[in-house]
């Protein structure tokens, strides 16, 4: 059941992403939790939807709910991305995410393989570093096609 604000929040969030260069793909009010959690879900039709773009519509959107006043209690504003924020792009991705388990694709397999797991070490300009049980595995960034959060951990 859709609770009854997300009509609008709706309308006040989707000309603030227009702003923006956004569009609101989905919102979700979660109020059977402590605070209460409004999830916007957002894409970047231009490019792949990165943590920037999350952070920009989170702090225009959360000026414009206050303002609006529609939300009377306390609540807990994330805005996200749907498939893609688990995807590791930028160099501040790479930066926030370091110590997390992370899956990495390679095409061609890098030294036998297609897929790597371990923990990420960092990222510089020619290879990303992954800790593997102690041990540190480099691969080559020309070989690799994407690196994902873990969530199966």
């Amino acid at each position: 059941m859709t609770h009854p604000l997300v009509p609008q929040i709706i309308d006040l969030a989707s000309p603030v992403a227009e702003e923006l260069g956004l569009e609101v793909v989905s919102v979700v009010f979660h109020t059977n939790q402590r605070p209460p959690i409004l999830r916007v879900d957002i894409r970047n039709p231009q490019q792949d939807t990165g943590l920037n773009d999350c952070e920009r519509m989170s702090r225009a959107l959360e000026a414009s709910l206050d303002a609006a006043e529609i939300i009377p209690d306390t609540y807990v504003l994330e805005v996200s991305s749907p498939g893609i924020s688990r995807q590791l792009v930028t160099d501040r991705e790479f930066i926030s995410f370091k110590g997390f388990p992370v899956i990495i694709s390679t095409s061609p397999p890098y030294d036998g393989q297609q897929e790597w797991t371990g923990q990420l070490i960092r990222r510089d300009e020619d290879k990303v570093y992954l800790n593997q049980k102690g041990r540190t595995v480099e691969i080559p960034r020309s070989q690799i096609t994407k690196v994902q959060l873990d969530e199966s951990r």
